[in-house]
Formats: structure tokens, C-alpha cells, sequence
């Protein structure tokens, strides 16, 4: 599906000219659980798919294939494409290298298998133990009026694990953050003793077990794997965290050398840490970014940070310069613009409403168009 994907650059093969593209996507959580709908999302200027998942399974579940093809079906029903896959969790056993993990791993090999067999050639995914991402407030009010996600180191070290979930409740509108769900937070004590033991070097090795595991099915369907990055880039409550940085995530890919053995570039959970260069970082992952998250963040400090609107005035980072950077590797996948601000006296999901994001995608296309036509007249 070509129909409204940005066109990229072009590359001589054999004296041909080939043209590479990108395709501008949303984050879809299903009609249960979205506020905005598919039919809104079609009519986002330049936005042709959506990453989406199977909300009703756990980790450690397969994937049924008639499910799988009904989300996709609904999907192209509005007139969009399921670009990928966000996510297929990997459970807990797995991380911890667990003597049952492999029991999982056969249950994520089959869902994969499952999803080869439904046309569908992308999964984001992530390795954080017990939490998929930490914010300590989910609705901090910006001068402009807007509310965000928001992250201070100080706010964590005043509390214990236990406290983390109910700090930031009250706050959620009525949505089951990802990640957060309160029957995995009721078990909070229990997975934290699962990791007592695994540190950065045995994370590593765990995650190298299973990439190992999974790349023939990768290489039989053509599935491209995109690891998310820690968020933020570094341990919270004393648990491991390896996806944090250039070093690491090049580590990662020398020891599974696998093409489908990829990344998911996010550039609002590297960029937590300032001292990622984050359009070097995607220079030197030429070929294994599969998947791009773009969103700003600005910094009240090193360890105080808020999400941003896209615009790089508006936050930290040159937006400009990551696109860029996409634009100069010759990036071929989904792109997406990530976390936005509460505006317009919008109620949804947290970091998730529709009218920022809208306006990010359209920013994001923007600088897309320019750098794109820019290079065309070179």
C-alpha cells in the first residue's frame, strides 16, 4: 500500500533507480478503549495506517489467528492498513530466564507464526522488567493549559514500588495504561522478587536466548522484530535496564546479527537520557530501525521532563534533525508521532488523545515534505 506514504529517496540498484517510503501511522487502541476512531484517524492528513494489538490476551498467550485477522479486517474496513504490531508483550518468564520461559517462547513462536500467516510484517516490543515505562504524573499542567506526562527522579526515590500505581491512578481518565493494568500491578511484590537476581548481563543474555529462538519464524515470514527502548533511559527501583543507549542497542544487534532483529527508534525514551545524540544514534542503525516513534520531550532538569508538542520550539529536542537523520539512512517502515499533550478539552487516554497527535503527524509530514524536496533540488 503505497497510496499515501511519503516517498523517501532513491538508491541505484543495478542501474536502477528505487524508490524507498515511509508510511505515517497512529497508535489505534481499538473502539473499546480509544476516544478518537479509525474514521477520525483516516482523515489526519498523510496518516494511511495504524499499530494496533490484541487487547483481550495476556503475555504468554497465542495469538488466534481468526482474532488477528478481525483486527486487521476492522482496520482496513476504515480504509487504513495495520502497519505493525504494538505489542506482542514478552511475559515476565522470559525476562527473568525463568525455568518455564521456554514454554512461553514456543506460545510466542506460534503467535508469530499466526501473524506471518495474516500478511503482517512488523512487531514493537519491549524487555523492561515489571514496568513498560514509568511516569510519575500523567496530567501535569503546562502554562499553555494543556496537560502531559511528565518524570521526576525525585518523585521516585520518595517512593516504594507498591506506591508507584496508586500515585498516579486517579489520573488515568477512565483508561488501562499499557503496562500498568491492575492485575499486573496487584503483583507487584511477586514480580519484583522474579527479578531479585537478574542484572544487566543476565537481561542481556535472556534477551539473546530469545531473539535466538524466535528468528526463524522471523525469517520464514519476513517479520521484522523493533525492540522499544527503556523509558527512561535508566534503572528505575534498582531494576535492570539495557535498551538505553548507542553502545547497547549496537551490542544488541551484533549478538542476534539478524536483519529482523531490529529496533524501534523512539526518540522521547532515548532522549530521557541528554547524553544520547539521538540523530547519531539513528545514523548508526542504518538498515535496522524498523519502526519510529518521534515525540519531544522538554527538560526542567536532567531528571525532570515533560512531554512536549512536536514542534521543536516547544520542547528540548530538533525535531528537524531526527527526520533527517531518518531521511539520510534511507528509513523504510512506519513512522508515528508519540505521546501528545491533553488540548482542546479533550478526555481520553493519557498521553494518547487525538487532536495532539493529529497536529504532531502533521508537523512530522511537514518537516518530511521539506527535507524531502529540499534534497530534490540539490
Amino acid at each position: 500500500m503505497l497510496s499515501g506514504r511519503k516517498r523517501l529517496q532513491t538508491e541505484n540498484v543495478f542501474g536502477k533507480e528505487r524508490e524507498f517510503f515511509m508510511q505515517m501511522t497512529l497508535r489505534g487502541y481499538g473502539s473499546r478503549v480509544d476516544t478518537g476512531t479509525l474514521q477520525q484517524i483516516r482523515q489526519i492528513p498523510g496518516v494511511t495506517g495504524v499499530s494496533s494489538t490484541l487487547y483481550d490476551t495476556a503475555p504468554g498467550d497465542v495469538w488466534e489467528l481468526d482474532a488477528i485477522l478481525a483486527l486487521k479486517k476492522e482496520i482496513e474496513d476504515a480504509g487504513l492498513s495495520l502497519a505493525g504490531i504494538e505489542s506482542v508483550n514478552v511475559h515476565d518468564a522470559i525476562k527473568a530466564g525463568l525455568p518455564d520461559r521456554d514454554k512461553y517462547i514456543d506460545n510466542y513462536i506460534a503467535t508469530l507464526e499466526n501473524l506471518g500467516k495474516a500478511d503482517i510484517h512488523l512487531v514493537c516490543y519491549n524487555f523492561m522488567p515489571v514496568f513498560d515505562w514509568t511516569r510519575t504524573e500523567l496530567a501535569r499542567l503546562r502554562p499553555d493549559g494543556s496537560t502531559v506526562l511528565a518524570y521526576t527522579q525525585e518523585a521516585v526515590d520518595n517512593l516504594n514500588p507498591e506506591e508507584m500505581f496508586s500515585s498516579i491512578s486517579s489520573d488515568t481518565n477512565g483508561s488501562i495504561m499499557p503496562g500498568w493494568e491492575p492485575e499486573r500491578m496487584e503483583h507487584i511484590k511477586e514480580l519484583f522478587e522474579m527479578y531479585r537476581n537478574v542484572d544487566d548481563e543476565a537481561l542481556f543474555a535472556n534477551l539473546k536466548y530469545f531473539l535466538e529462538r524466535i528468528m526463524p519464524v522471523c525469517d520464514k515470514y519476513d517479520i521484522n522484530m523493533a525492540i522499544h527502548p527503556d523509558d527512561p533511559a535508566w534503572s528505575v527501583f534498582g531494576l535492570p535496564r539495557i535498551i538505553i543507549n548507542k553502545a547497547n542497542i549496537l551490542r544488541m544487534m551484533k549478538m542476534v546479527d539478524n536483519p529482523h532483529n531490529g529496533v524501534t527508534f523512539c526518540s522521547g525514551s532515548y532522549g530521557t537520557n541528554l547524553e544520547n545524540d539521538l540523530p547519531d544514534m539513528i545514523r548508526s542503525l542504518k538498515g535496522r530501525i524498523h519502526f519510529a516513534h518521534v515525540r519531544n520531550l522538554k527538560f526542567n532538569s536532567p531528571t525532570d521532563f515533560e512531554e512536549a508538542a512536536h514542534l521543536s520550539s516547544d520542547g528540548t529536542f530538533d525535531m528537524y534533525e531526527i527526520m533527517l537523520a531518518l531521511y539520510d539512512i534511507g528509513f523504510t517502515g512506519p513512522i508515528r508521532p508519540d505521546h501528545g499533550r491533553m488540548i482542546w478539552g479533550e478526555v481520553a487516554m493519557p498521553g494518547y488523545g487525538l487532536y495532539d497527535r493529529a497536529l504532531g503527524a502533521a508537523y512530522l509530514n511537514g518537516l518530511w515534505e521539506a527535507i524531502e524536496k529540499s534534497h530534490k533540488n540539490k
